[in-house]
C-alpha cells in the first residue's frame, strides 16, 4: 500500500525527511563546472548551496605577475563567449591610469564598438541556443550556433585567433579591419536576422518552452537591485539600466539604440530581452559601419603603443621597444582607477591599482556572472529540480568570470 491508497490524514502522518543531493560539477546543465548542494523535499527545493570554483582560473593573482600587455590573454578567458568586451574594458582601465583615454583614435573607438557588439550577439546566441537545447529544443540550438559560427569566423579573420582573440591593445587595437570586413559583416547580419525569425517561430509560442520558462526564476526589481544584478537579467525585471546609455563610453554616445526591458523578471522575459538586445546590437553595428571614420587605429605614443610587427622583425630599435613593453611592461604612474563597460551579462568592471612598475599591484574584475550567481538560491527556492535548468541557463553563468 502506498500514500495514494491512504486517507489524507494518514498520508500526512507518514514519516518523511529532507534529502541532500549534489547537482554538478559534472552535470551538463552546470555551465562552467558549478556544484550545487541541494536540500530537497521530494522534487521541491528547500535550500541550495551554490559552489563555483572548479576551474582554478586565478585571474586576479595571475595578473599581479604579468605586465600590463601580457594580461590581455587572461581577460579573453574571463567570459570566453564574448572576450572582445573584456579586452576593451581592461584596456580602458589602463588608459585611464595613463591619462590617455581622450587620445584614443576615433577609428579605434569605433572598431572597439564593432567588435564589442559582435561579441554581445555571440554571447546571446550562445545563451539562448544552449538554454533552448537543455529544454529539448535542439533545432534552435543548431540554428543559433550556426549563426554564431559566422561571427566567430569573421572575428578570426580580423584578429588571427579564434575565441580567445586578444585583439584590443592599450591605446587602440592591434590592426585595422580587413578590406572586406564591412561587406562580410553586412551579409552576416542579414542572415542572422533571418535565423532569429526562424528561432522565434520555433520558441515564442511553443507550449513546452513557455511552460518551462514563464513564471520560473522570477525576481522583483527591488530584490534584483539589492543583489547588484545588472545586464539582461536586471532589465528583464523592468529596470532600465545599461552602461552604454547611462554612462556612455568609447563611441557609444554617437549611436541610436533602445534598451529593451521586461516586466516579470522571469526566465521568459530574460529570453525576450536577450533576443531584442541582439536586434539593437545589429542596429548599432550598421550605424558604426556607416559612420566609421578614417585614421589610425593606435595611439601615436611609443611609450604605450607596441611597434608594428614588420618593424619588430626588421629593426633593432623596434625589437628592443617590443621587448621592453612585453617583458618590463608599460610604466604606469602610481594610482588607481576603475572603469566599467556593458558586458554580455551585465556591468563588467576593472579596478587596477598601480605602483609605478610595469605590472599592476592589484587587478580586480567585477564579473557580472559572479554577482548574478549569488541570486540562484533565491531564484530556485521553492521551485522544482527541473526548474534549475532554465534558471541557470538564462542567467548565463560563465565559469571563467566566477572562478577568478
Amino acid at each position: 500500500m502506498d500514500a495514494a491508497d491512504l486517507g489524507a490524514d494518514e498520508a500526512r502522518d507518514l514519516p518523511s525527511e529532507l534529502m541532500t543531493i549534489n547537482m554538478g560539477p559534472s552535470h551538463p546543465a552546470m555551465h562552467g563546472t558549478v556544484r550545487m548542494v541541494l536540500t530537497v523535499d521530494g522534487e521541491r527545493i528547500v535550500n541550495a548551496d551554490v559552489q563555483p570554483g572548479y576551474l582554478h582560473r586565478c585571474f586576479e593573482k595571475e595578473s599581479e605577475y604579468a605586465t600590463y600587455t601580457q594580461i590581455f590573454p587572461y581577460t579573453d578567458r574571463l567570459n570566453y563567449v564574448s572576450p572582445m568586451i573584456n579586452n576593451c574594458g581592461y584596456a580602458m582601465a589602463v588608459e585611464k591610469l595613463l591619462g590617455i583615454g581622450a587620445d584614443i583614435p576615433a577609428r579605434a573607438e569605433y572598431i572597439r564598438v564593432i567588435v564589442s557588439e559582435i561579441s554581445r550577439i555571440t554571447d546571446h546566441l550562445t545563451c539562448i541556443g544552449a538554454s533552448a537545447m537543455e529544454l529539448g529544443a535542439f533545432t534552435a540550438f543548431l540554428y543559433f550556433l550556426k549563426a554564431r559560427e559566422w561571427l566567430f569566423t569573421l572575428l578570426e579573420e580580423l584578429s588571427g585567433a579564434r575565441l580567445t582573440y586578444s585583439y584590443v591593445r592599450i591605446g587602440g587595437v592591434v590592426k585595422d579591419l580587413t578590406d572586406d570586413f564591412n561587406d562580410k559583416l553586412s551579409d552576416i547580419l542579414v542572415r542572422i536576422e533571418e535565423v532569429m525569425v526562424e528561432v522565434e517561430g520555433l520558441l515564442n509560442n511553443n507550449r513546452i518552452f513557455r511552460d518551462r520558462m514563464e513564471g520560473v526564476g522570477a525576481i522583483s526589481a527591488e530584490l534584483a537591485v539589492g543583489y547588484g544584478m545588472t545586464g539582461p537579467t536586471l532589465r528583464a525585471c523592468g529596470v532600465d539600466y545599461d552602461v552604454r546609455k547611462d554612462h556612455p563610453y568609447s563611441a557609444y554616445g554617437e549611436f541610436e539604440f533602445d534598451v529593451p526591458v521586461g516586466s516579470t523578471g522571469d526566465c521568459f522575459d530574460r529570453y525576450l530581452v536577450r533576443v531584442e538586445e541582439m536586434r539593437q546590437s545589429i542596429r548599432i553595428l550598421r550605424q558604426a559601419m556607416a559612420k566609421l571614420p578614417d585614421g589610425p587605429v593606435m595611439i601615436d605614443d611609443p611609450r604605450v603603443a607596441l611597434p608594428d610587427k614588420r618593424e619588430t622583425y626588421n629593426t633593432i630599435e623596434a625589437m628592443i621597444r617590443h621587448f621592453k613593453h612585453i617583458v618590463d611592461g608599460i610604466r604606469v604612474p602610481p594610482s588607481e582607477a576603475y572603469t566599467f563597460v556593458e558586458g554580455g551579462n551585465g556591468e563588467l568592471g576593472f579596478f587596477i591599482k598601480s605602483d609605478g612598475t610595469g605590472r599592476p599591484y592589484k587587478c580586480y574584475v567585477r564579473s557580472p556572472s559572479f554577482i548574478i550567481l549569488q541570486t540562484v538560491p533565491e531564484l530556485i527556492h521553492g521551485a522544482l529540480i527541473s526548474d534549475i535548468v532554465p534558471v541557470f541557463g538564462m542567467i548565463n553563468m560563465i565559469g571563467g568570470e566566477c572562478d577568478k
